[in-house]
């Protein structure tokens, strides 16, 4: 069994106009309204793809049953702890430029915390853990390294997507897999520029030398790349009319995860995990799967 985690669970409002000006009313013409959360567009992109999984995390008030609400009416299980408050609206804007508002969502309890640690301790062994996504206001940042140590020591898979410093003090425990864009790696290792192809390879392979299993990077517009300790991988972005890449990179890891455990190769994997991706960018919302195929076709998969 899969099992996502999204401790920031919310709302994605998606509005088109065709200008935003200040001061005035400014009318939409498209606007379309999403759960979300990137652990949550893991567990629909997964379903999407045939993939059986359990969703978890935090969610709060009516937009919280909101979110589980639809993905019940998906057919994915949730196990989500209602929390006091209500989970986050977030706005995604698309007029002359992309603008992305992202709110805070509700304070969680420790004993809230504690309660999904619990949950995470019931995940049996052989199966994976996914944890996406920013952390809510009252979870302690040794809260992704309290879920690497239960992972470890249940012997679960642990997937880790998330800018969240604490990261780097899972890697002794192993994680199976890491999914970091370009910014959170020069994030991690304290470099204020944007890093090169050669600087990603590099941070990366340190990320497997301190205990990671395998990394993908993220680079949007640029594809990605794929490390472990034995191979290097690397995938072209295709082209196409961007209108939202606010789920993009959970559309890419969702694919990943499950072409994976449809034993597809790591290279057809890698290839339809930024098809669907990029699939997700040009669309309002997670990427209905049309176009993956066609878009799978203008990527190149290069062995660094």
């Amino acid at each position: 069994m899969i099992y996502t985690c999204t401790m920031n669970t919310a709302i994605d409002l998606y509005v088109a106009l065709d200008h935003l000006v200040p001061n005035k009313v400014n009318r939409t013409r498209d606007e379309d309204y999403q759960p979300n959360g990137k652990g949550v567009n893991v567990s629909i992109m997964l379903k999407k793809l045939g993939i059986e999984n359990t969703a978890l995390g935090f969610i709060g008030g009516f937009s919280g049953k909101y979110i589980d609400d639809s993905l019940r009416d998906l057919q994915i299980t949730t196990e989500f702890i209602e929390v006091d408050g209500i989970t986050r609206i977030n706005v995604f804007v698309n007029a002359e430029e992309e603008y992305k508002i992202v709110n805070q969502g509700p304070t969680i309890k420790a004993e809230e915390v504690q309660h999904l640690l619990q949950k995470v301790q019931g995940i049996k062994s052989g199966d994976t853990l996914v944890v996406s996504g920013s952390l809510p206001k009252g979870v302690p940042e040794s809260v992704i390294t309290d879920i690497a140590s239960i992972c470890a020591e249940q012997q679960v898979k642990l997937v880790l997507d998330t800018s969240v410093d604490s990261v780097l003090d899972t890697l002794s425990y192993q994680p199976f897999l890491l999914k970091p864009n370009d910014e959170e790696i020069a994030k991690w290792f304290q470099k204020d520029h944007p890093l090169t192809e050669e600087e990603l390879l590099i941070y990366g392979q340190e990320l497997l030398i301190k205990g990671a299993q395998n990394v993908i990077i993220s680079r949007g517009e640029k594809g990605a790349l794929y490390l472990t300790e034995n191979m290097q991988l690397k995938a072209n972005a295709p082209k196409g009319e961007v209108v939202n890449t606010a789920c993009s990179g959970d559309a890419m890891l969702a694919t990943f995860i499950a072409r994976q455990n449809q034993s597809s190769s790591m290279e057809e994997a890698l290839a339809y995990a930024v098809a669907t991706g990029a699939s997700t960018a040009f669309s309002k919302g997670l990427s209905d799967l049309e176009d993956v195929s066609n878009l799978r076709e203008q990527i190149d998969i290069t062995t660094l």
